[in-house]
C-alpha cells in the first residue's frame, strides 16, 4: 500500500464535518455522549492540523467553552427557577414586585436544576468546540477562495469575522512568546502595558493591511446591473438562506412539524442555488489553482453527515437515552448508537490526507522575528 502524499483538505469538507457533529450534538444533553463527541473532535484536530497561525489555540477554546458552562450554571443557581426534591442549598431570595411574577433570583437550589443547567452547558461548549474545530482545521483563505462569485462579498465579511478569534490567539501566544526570551515579568500589572496592548495594535495592524490587499484587489467592482435584477437577485438569495434556516431548525426541533423540515430545506437549497446562478453573471472573477474536491473530502464530508444521520435516528429509537431523566434522577449511559456516531466523527483523524510539516528551521525563524 503506497504512502499517501500530505496535502491541505478542501476548507469545505472540514466545514461539512464539523457542522455535521454539531447536528448531531444539538440532538441530545446526554453529558457522556457530548463529551465522546468532544473526544473525537480533539482526536481529529489533533491529527489533522497544520502549523499556520489559524490552526492554533485549540486550548483556548476549551478554556472558552468551560467558561460558557461555568456561566450557564451560576446562572440557572442565581436566577432560574429550582425544580427538584433534592435540595442542596439555599441563597438568601431577593423579593421582586409582582410586575417580575416568574423571575426568581436566590432561593432554593436544588440538584436537579443545577444538573439541568450542566446538561445545557455541556451542549453549548460542544457546539462551540466545533466551530472552534472548523477554525483550526479550514483555510479561512481557501474557504473565501472556494465560493461562488455571487457570494464573494458575503463570504470576506464572514471570513474576516471567523478569523478574528484564531488571529488573536496567535497575536497573543507571539507576544507571550517574545516576553518570555526578554525575560519580561509576567504580573498582572504589565499585562495591559506589555500583552493587551500590542495584541490591539497588532490587530490594527492587520486591519489595514487587509483593507490595503482588497483596495489594491478591487474588491468590491462589478459589473453594472439592472435594478430589478438586483431585486430578484436579492430576493431570491434572501428567500432560499430564509428557506435553509426554517428547514433545519424544523428538522433540530422535536416539537416542529414534519412538513416544515425536509421540504422547507430543499426548496430553499433550490431557490438559493437559483439566487447564486443568477447572480454570479454579473461578478467576473478568476481562481488561482482551485482546491479541488476529491475522494477524501467526499469522506470527511460524509462522516459529519452520517454521523448527525444516526444520531437523529436514535433520537427516533431511543430518546430517553439521549436526554436522560432528571426526575426521577438517573445516572446518563452511552448508547450503541451515539457512540457509532462518535467513532464515525472521528473517522477523518485516519480519512484525511497527512499534513505537510514545516522543517524546524522555519519554526525557529518564526520565533526570532516575534521577539
Amino acid at each position: 500500500m503506497s504512502e499517501r502524499l500530505p496535502r491541505q483538505l478542501h476548507p469545505g469538507a472540514w466545514w461539512l464535518w464539523a457542522i455535521g457533529i454539531g447536528a448531531a450534538a444539538s440532538r441530545t444533553t446526554n453529558p457522556i455522549t457530548l463529551l465522546v463527541l468532544v473526544a473525537a473532535v480533539g482526536c481529529v484536530v489533533a491529527f489533522r492540523r497544520t502549523d499556520a497561525p489559524w490552526a492554533r489555540g485549540f486550548s483556548t477554546y476549551i478554556k472558552l467553552a468551560l467558561l460558557v458552562i461555568a456561566i450557564r450554571v451560576v446562572f440557572r443557581v442565581l436566577f432560574g427557577s429550582q425544580h427538584g426534591t433534592t435540595i442542596l442549598f439555599t441563597l438568601p431570595e431577593l423579593q421582586l414586585p409582582d410586575a417580575a411574577a416568574g423571575v426568581r433570583i436566590g432561593g432554593q437550589v436544588s440538584l436537579e436544576g443545577v444538573l439541568a443547567a450542566l446538561y445545557d452547558g455541556i451542549r453549548l461548549a460542544t457546539l462551540l468546540l466545533c466551530i472552534g474545530a472548523a477554525n483550526m482545521l479550514a483555510n479561512p483563505k481557501r474557504l473565501l477562495k472556494s465560493l461562488p462569485p455571487a457570494v464573494h462579498e458575503l463570504g470576506v465579511a464572514v471570513t474576516v469575522a471567523l478569523t478574528v478569534a484564531p488571529q488573536l490567539i496567535e497575536s497573543g501566544q507571539r507576544i507571550r512568546r517574545a516576553r518570555k526570551l526578554r525575560n519580561a515579568g509576567s504580573g498582572r500589572r504589565g499585562f495591559v502595558r506589555g500583552v493587551a496592548i500590542p495584541v490591539l495594535e497588532d490587530a490594527l495592524d492587520r486591519s489595514l493591511v487587509l483593507a490595503a490587499a482588497m483596495d489594491s484587489r478591487g474588491y468590491g467592482r462589478h459589473d453594472p446591473q439592472s435594478r430589478s435584477s438586483s431585486f430578484v437577485t436579492g430576493a431570491l438569495l434572501l428567500g432560499g438562506v430564509g428557506g435553509v434556516c426554517v428547514g433545519v431548525y424544523a428538522m433540530l426541533d422535536g416539537t416542529a412539524p414534519r412538513a416544515l423540515g425536509v421540504p422547507t430545506l430543499v426548496v430553499g437549497c433550490v431557490v438559493a442555488v437559483l439566487g447564486i446562478r443568477l447572480g454570479g453573471r454579473r461578478v467576473r472573477r478568476t481562481v488561482y489553482r482551485p482546491d479541488p474536491w476529491r475522494g477524501a473530502e467526499w469522506a470527511v464530508s460524509a462522516c459529519g453527515v452520517g454521523a448527525a444521520a444516526v444520531m437523529f435516528v436514535a433520537s427516533a429509537v431511543d430518546p430517553a437515552n439521549l436526554y436522560p431523566s432528571l426526575q426521577p434522577l438517573r445516572w446518563p449511559e452511552l448508547g450503541l448508537l451515539p457512540a457509532l456516531a462518535a467513532a464515525i466523527a472521528m473517522l477523518p483523524a485516519r480519512l484525511a490526507p497527512p499534513v505537510a510539516v514545516r522543517p524546524a528551521s522555519s519554526v525557529s525563524r518564526d520565533v526570532a522575528v516575534a521577539a
